[in-house]
């Protein structure tokens, strides 16, 4: 997703305590950023990071990081998080927004983080043949996620591109993964609980189905 720069991104950023610029510090050590053993979830790509700052008001027994290249993106996050959390009379103690390029996420996360909840929600789908090794569920990608999830974690997917679906579940699939559940039309569907992304309610509006699969390690 292009986003415009926004000169006042990084100032903020840089005052904000759950905002983390060299995750590799916090390598296999998640817990002590946080404080506590509760579980740790991960959306890697989170955009404006709604989808996560809910999960965390929903969740408050859970950690959530959320994880994004862009941080012209997290400084939209950021307002968003304190939005969201301000909006339930809560701070933000259980949120991290992590700048980091998902082709070194290894040096940012171990097995030692014990995650086994992911989300990949709404992607960019690369459709030209050069570049879909870049998308955020080529296989490479994929193996390179079980380094650091745990022997039963989920990975939740979503998605309104068909080819980018489509070709998706056979990359799950040769990466090893298990496809527990899978709909293309999740709004539809017998799953419930469904927090919509600000991508998923614009291209719902628009009627496209929304695709989702969830896939275990």
């Amino acid at each position: 997703m292009r986003i415009r720069k926004k000169k006042w991104a990084e100032p903020e950023l840089a005052e904000c305590r759950y905002y983390i610029n060299e995750p590799e510090q916090y390598r296999g050590r998640w817990k002590e950023f946080f404080g506590n053993e509760k579980p740790i979830e991960l959306e890697i790509g989170c955009g404006k990071c709604t989808f996560s700052a809910e999960k965390a008001i929903r969740d408050p027994d859970k950690n959530f990081i959320a994880l994004d290249i862009k941080s012209d993106m997290l400084g939209v996050g950021r307002r968003n998080v304190e939005r969201i959390f301000a909006e339930n009379d809560r701070s933000p103690d259980n949120i991290a927004l992590v700048r980091c390029n998902v082709e070194q996420i290894d040096k940012a996360f171990s097995a030692d983080d014990h995650i086994a909840v992911m989300y990949i929600n709404f992607c960019n789908p690369w459709p030209r043949e050069k570049h879909k090794k870049r998308r955020l569920t080529y296989p490479r990608k994929l193996k390179m996620y079980r380094d650091f999830l745990t022997e039963d974690a989920v990975i939740y997917f979503k998605t309104d591109d068909d080819e980018l679906f489509e070709e998706s579940i056979g990359y799950f699939e040769q990466a090893g993964y298990t496809i527990r559940f899978i709909t293309r039309d999740l709004h539809h569907s017998e799953v419930r609980d469904n927090i919509m992304t600000e991508h998923e309610k614009m291209f719902s509006d628009e009627g496209i189905p929304i695709k989702y699969l969830e896939a275990t390690v």
